[in-house]
């Protein structure tokens, strides 16, 4: 059956609705999977009309009166915002409130699995702090989960986030590297890799370093005596490149910048990141709600577009694109 793929419209002061209505615009998105947006008509009929995009929607109240028909998008409008009160470029915390309903929404349905896969498009810092109820946006992260980033041929996903540099080192354990070795091999296979190659690369420059040799090195012994195609640690200026070259399927980066910096390097437009440890499709997009050009009709959709693309390759079982 075609996956019904569900996207939270982001905040509706950003540019989250314009580059969700330009995506799907292209029709692309509807020839692999059944759209179901979750958000406020209202917003997006203003960034439609804003930004001069072609497309009809149609407002449900439940995702059982969802239709899916042709030409036509349903819209999951649950939480009222009056159009009049949304400005282009500006935080409030009735978008904030808003957009945490929205994802609330559409986590329960993927864990009900009503929807085969879930995006989340980009959302404001400032606006959820606004609602009072969560201080960084890393507390809208399901507990239990990796990121796993995608950028062309390159995966990569961190041990250590949102994490100082100087604590680093201390998240660096044989137990954490292998445990997301483990869930990624499990989670590789689910999206279509038979027998997934991972690369682990050192924390220390050459992977010299004690880490290297007491924490890393053991976990990569023990994933390999699991069955697990796992290798390292190698040394982190050569392993992102070899991915691209080919020789790897997916990388372990020990910290944020250090797998973040080769994927957005590598091609920004067009990147995304899932939430691996669901059971379900989960993804989002890197780039912010970007207030400074928000209903003007100039926001890339290409992150968008390819989120929506790869998330229903890989709730049908395609494997990625």
């Amino acid at each position: 059956m075609t996956p019904v793929v569900a996207t939270v419209i982001g905040d509706p002061c950003g540019v989250g609705p314009e580059v969700v209505l330009k995506a799907l615009a292209t029709g692309q998105p509807q020839a692999m999977s059944r759209p179901l947006l979750i958000g406020s008509l209202a917003a997006l009929e203003k960034t439609r009309a804003a930004c001069g995009i072609d497309i009809a929607l149609r407002a449900v109240a439940d995702s059982v009166d969802a239709r899916y028909q042709p030409g036509v998008i349903d819209v999951l409008d649950q939480v009222p915002l009056d159009p009049a009160q949304l400005v282009f470029g500006r935080a409030s915390a009735a978008c904030g409130e808003a957009v945490l309903h929205w994802l609330e929404t559409a986590e329960r349905l993927g864990r009900a699995g009503v929807v085969q896969a879930s995006i989340m498009a980009p959302i404001d810092s400032t606006a959820i702090r606004l609602t009072g109820k969560l201080k960084e946006l890393d507390d809208l992260q399901p507990a239990g989960t990796w990121l796993l980033r995608v950028s062309d041929g390159l995966r990569v996903v961190p041990i250590a986030e949102h994490v100082l540099m100087r604590d680093v080192p201390a998240t660096v354990t044989q137990a954490n590297v292998l445990a997301l070795l483990r869930l990624l091999d499990d989670t590789l296979k689910r999206f279509g890799l038979a027998q997934p190659r991972i690369a682990v690369a050192g924390l220390n420059p050459h992977a010299m370093g004690p880490e290297d040799r007491e924490q890393i090195a053991p976990a990569v012994e023990q994933a390999r005596a699991e069955g697990i195609d796992a290798s390292g640690p190698v040394s982190p200026d050569a392993v992102f490149r070899q991915c691209i070259e080919g020789r790897h399927d997916a990388v372990v980066s020990m910290y944020h910048d250090q797998g973040q910096i080769a994927v957005k390097t590598a091609v920004f437009e067009g990147a995304c990141s899932i939430y691996i440890g669901l059971p379900y499709v989960h993804l989002s997009i890197p780039h912010g709600s970007a207030y400074d050009i928000a209903g003007k009709g100039i926001a890339q959709h290409k992150s968008m577009l390819s989120a929506m693309l790869t998330a229903a390759a890989l709730a049908a079982g395609r494997g990625f694109l």
